[in-house]
């Protein structure tokens, strides 16, 4: 919040992003994005586990969520450089919720084979907190004049496994 009597700043902007997933994430540990999480699981059993669903608008696996390729949500901030007239709040997101079947889904696509998933009890202690859907709103972006159109899961989870994770250095 401004003092009273000060100017706002010539530019300024906040963004919320969603589940941002793509290179150079490794360090974070557990907290990485579920790519590595689950490329890893099926490298190493073949299998990727997913959570039921305890909801019935919810089948198993159809948990959604607004998954954005790193180079997406980049891209929206060198657009805000870019036009320095443009401030305000924004989301940086995919703007379309996709299933965390469809993500196992891409990852076994990029690795070369067929879908292999497994519905495992959620944890009782989230089951009554677990979000069962995000997905940002992009029109206040979109009305701000950005235009690129998101990077499809598919597309970008490929990117990311092929170049990246299956690399023998998967910074590079």
């Amino acid at each position: 919040m401004l003092a009273a009597g000060e100017a706002a700043p010539a530019q300024w902007a906040g963004l919320k992003f969603f589940n941002v997933y793509g290179p150079n994430e490794l360090h974070k540990g557990s907290q990485m994005s579920v790519v590595p999480q689950f490329r890893k699981q099926i490298l190493a059993t073949g299998v990727s586990r997913l959570f039921k669903s305890y909801r019935d608008d919810y089948p198993d696996g159809g948990q959604l969520r607004d998954f954005v390729f790193v180079d997406d949500a980049v891209a929206i901030m060198l657009w805000l450089l870019d036009n320095p007239k443009v401030s305000g709040l924004f989301n940086a997101g995919s703007g379309k919720a996709r299933s965390f079947a469809d993500m196992a889904g891409a990852i076994f696509s990029a690795l070369g084979r067929e879908p292999n998933i497994e519905f495992v009890d959620m944890p009782e202690a989230i089951r009554d907190r677990y979000q069962y859907f995000t997905e940002a709103r992009m029109e206040r972006l979109r009305a701000a004049g950005y235009g690129r159109r998101s990077t499809s899961l598919e597309q970008g989870v490929g990117d990311y496994v092929t170049r990246y994770l299956n690399a023998a250095d998967p910074y590079r």
